[in-house]
């Protein structure tokens, strides 16, 4: 059995006769600037800015529920309400630093006053300036907390100009989105950061896909996916550096930019990744390669036959293989009796 040449490409000799008689086929490379590497599942994720849980700082009881799950909200939007007594102690507490800070004004205006006269001491009009600072302090916090607790500026603004306190908690939507979870139902008692919705937004979405870490060397930041099926492209941004050991398969992170709206969240599909290169690539039919030795060679048509081209298999596409190799575009290649070259002439008929 022959064998091919180490130093040069193996090369067939043959007529236009012996060529038509062995059923070869021929046609022109093909060339092509991106390629398909490899199919991979995904599954559709949120970044995570763009997702919140929605709780309570304060324990009260539910009683109004203005949001259901799926409804859109905007952000402001109150979603619930929760009657909670240890509201009123905030509420109480910050007109108190009202009215203390006033009091503080008072003594701060009179004693400058007396000050700047000569009446009173230097310590005296210290410890007046720091009594004020003290108060101005108290009632910064008393807002800040009131803040936190979820009452709106708005509604902390009404508080100090009526005085009027409420047990009412309003908790609002942090972001314009969709309801994903309600945690609480009317009547519930809701404990102290106890999580009541979870409101997402899907300006933005991922695709988390899984690379079989065996393949993940010919994967790069910047490849392009696609789903079949779908309008939906996205692009790769992050390459994870861990592997799951309890599937083999490495975290490849995808920003969908087109057709967001054909893909739901949680959603399991199937990908292709499209990988542009900067090395020339081909696309030629699956029947033009043959198999010798773990290396896969291309025919490529000569004056007075045929040389065989080692190539590298990039990826594959149906019934068309995507290569790359040393090939110049539109070379002749056999897109058809591959096998019956390397058999009959190169004597390889047992290999295949």
């Amino acid at each position: 059995m022959n064998s091919f040449p180490v130093s040069a490409d193996p090369y067939i000799e043959l007529s236009l006769a012996q060529i038509y008689n062995l059923g070869v086929k021929l046609d022109t490379l093909e060339v092509i600037k991106s390629a398909p590497l490899l199919d991979a599942p995904a599954k559709v994720s949120i970044p995570p800015e763009n997702e919140y849980i929605v709780s309570t700082t304060q324990a009260g009881l539910v009683n109004q529920m203005m949001a259901s799950i799926g409804d859109e909200v905007k952000k402001g939007q109150v979603l619930a309400t929760i009657n909670s007594p240890e509201l009123l102690a905030l509420q109480r507490h910050h007109l108190k630093s009202i009215n203390d800070l006033q009091l503080a004004l008072a003594d701060y205006r009179r004693d400058k006053k007396l000050y700047d006269e000569g009446v009173i001491a230097d310590r005296r009009w210290l410890q007046t300036k720091i009594n004020y600072n003290v108060f101005v302090s108290h009632l910064n916090e008393t807002r800040q907390l009131l803040l936190i607790s979820g009452v709106s500026s708005a509604d902390i603004k009404e508080l100090e100009k009526t005085q009027r306190l409420s047990s009412e908690l309003k908790i609002r939507a942090p972001i314009s989105g969709v309801v994903l979870q309600r945690m609480v139902t009317m009547g519930q008692k809701a404990e102290a950061l106890a999580p009541l919705f979870r409101v997402a937004n899907f300006d933005k979405l991922w695709l988390d896909i899984s690379i079989p870490q065996q393949r993940m060397e010919f994967v790069q930041v910047g490849d392009r996916v696609l789903i079949p099926g779908t309008d939906v492209t996205a692009r790769i941004f992050l390459l994870g550096q861990h592997v799951d050991h309890s599937n083999q398969t490495v975290l490849a992170r995808a920003e969908v930019e087109t057709a967001k709206d054909t893909i739901r969240a949680g959603q399991a599909v199937a990908v292709k990744i499209i990988q542009n290169s900067a090395t020339q690539m081909f696309r030629v039919p699956n029947s033009a390669l043959a198999k010798y030795a773990g290396d896969t060679y291309l025919f490529l048509r000569t004056k007075t036959g045929f040389s065989a081209k080692p190539i590298h298999i990039v990826g594959r596409e149906g019934k068309q293989t995507i290569i790359t190799g040393d090939l110049q575009e539109n070379s002749e290649i056999a897109i058809r009796g591959a096998v019956a070259l390397k058999a009959n002439f190169l004597g390889l008929g047992d290999d295949e």
